[in-house]
């Protein structure tokens, strides 16, 4: 191991394919649309572990940080995004929990402006200036400003009530066991307006104008929407939808009983205490790994179905640069499949039987597919 990370060191890491086709001037995501109980599960952080993650708009790097590591980076290209990020870190720090759940719109409240404000002097100069311009945001609970909580919100408010009665969609969301959950989808749920419209509203050319960017799906091939109509009832018969925070959030355009991780009131003092511990940046991963100090941990989102086959492998080859032995990654595939190519077999073993688990209770439900790899 010793010698590959020699012989690659002089190697510059590939310049980041999608920043050159994207654009990240707005929020994405306001909240991160990925299951941070799994993330924690396979990365199993320790508190001397120095962690990597994908800002996105906060959440799991937070969750990462409730375990108390030595040392949590964040990045992301967008300035946006990084000012999601900062707005969470100042609310942590200066509200308590229901005022938290407040602001990023997780609970009805009329009194926003005012727990913005309490925040603002936490922010720095330019997350100020962004979320300034920001009202219509603050007052509607700025977990709902992204364009893809928009996309969903559209879907679950306006769309929904149209495919399905008020009792059934109520119904949804009342405690099941599997075999009721089952029943329920396949004799109510599952009728042909239900269908029909699901595979409209998530196709590719729907979804890549209203929710995502359509360069993130360069790279797909196959029906989009029929792979995620079979993860959707997945989610609503398999998993149990009155867990789910991120299906109630769809279906009822609010966060409902369920929480994700960072925003469960047993998490919040052990994210609050641990903030100092945080760091972050406005750059890109391959940038950022030319002179990265030794990680532990890497919480990659799925920024690899993003770019090229040959790109992914390039990018996985400099991590392997700057990852301490035994550091784990994990990642999604949500349409694009990315796996460690066998070019990289010495250097990168694939953890999939702790993937398979923890993918099957993946309560992110759209995600095709869970990656948990180990560094040798």
């Amino acid at each position: 191991m010793a010698d590959a990370r020699s012989l690659e060191a002089s190697t510059a890491p590939p310049a980041s394919e999608i920043a050159a086709k994207a654009g990240f001037s707005a929020i994405r995501y306001a909240q991160c649309w990925e299951d941070a109980d799994i993330l924690l599960a396979a990365l199993d952080v320790q508190p001397h572990h120095v962690c990597l993650s994908i800002a996105s708009a906060g959440d799991n790097t937070l969750a990462i940080l409730s375990r108390g590591p030595e040392r949590v980076l964040a990045l992301d290209l967008s300035a946006a995004q990084i000012a999601c990020l900062e707005l969470r870190v100042a609310a942590y720090r200066r509200l308590d929990h229901p005022q938290l759940l407040e602001l990023i719109g997780a609970r009805p409240s009329e009194r926003r402006a005012d727990l913005y404000a309490a925040c603002r002097a936490g922010l720095s100069p330019s997350a100020q200036r962004f979320w300034d311009t920001q009202e219509h945001a603050i007052a509607a609970g700025f977990g709902n400003a992204g364009k893809f909580e928009r996309y969903l919100r559209f879907f679950g408010v306006r769309i929904l009530p149209l495919l399905q009665s008020k009792a059934t969609r109520a119904g949804l969301l009342q405690p099941r066991t599997q075999a009721e959950r089952e029943q329920f989808y396949d004799r109510r749920w599952n009728n042909w307006r239900w269908r029909t419209a699901f595979r409209l509203f998530f196709s590719r050319r729907v979804m890549g104008s209203l929710g995502r960017d359509p360069h993130f799906f360069q790279y797909v091939t196959g029906d989009v929407a029929a792979g995620l109509l079979a993860r959707t009832r997945y989610a609503l018969t398999v998993l149990d939808p009155v867990e789910n925070p991120y299906l109630q959030w769809i279906v009822l355009g609010r966060h409902g009983a369920a929480l994700p991780y960072a925003l469960r009131p047993e998490n919040f003092k052990a994210i609050r205490d641990n903030l100092d511990r945080l760091e972050w940046r406005r750059q890109s991963l391959e940038e950022y790994l030319a002179s990265a100090p030794a990680i532990d941990r890497f919480n990659l989102s799925d920024i690899f179905e993003y770019i090229s086959a040959e790109n992914y492998a390039a990018l996985l080859r400099h991590i392997c640069l700057c990852a301490r032995p035994g550091a784990r990654l994990a990642y999604w595939n949500m349409m694009v499949p990315r796996r460690r190519p066998e070019s990289l077999a010495e250097q990168i073993r694939p953890l999939h039987e702790l993937a398979a688990a923890l993918h099957r209770q993946d309560k992110a439900f759209f995600y095709s597919d869970f990656v948990v790899e180990e560094v040798i």
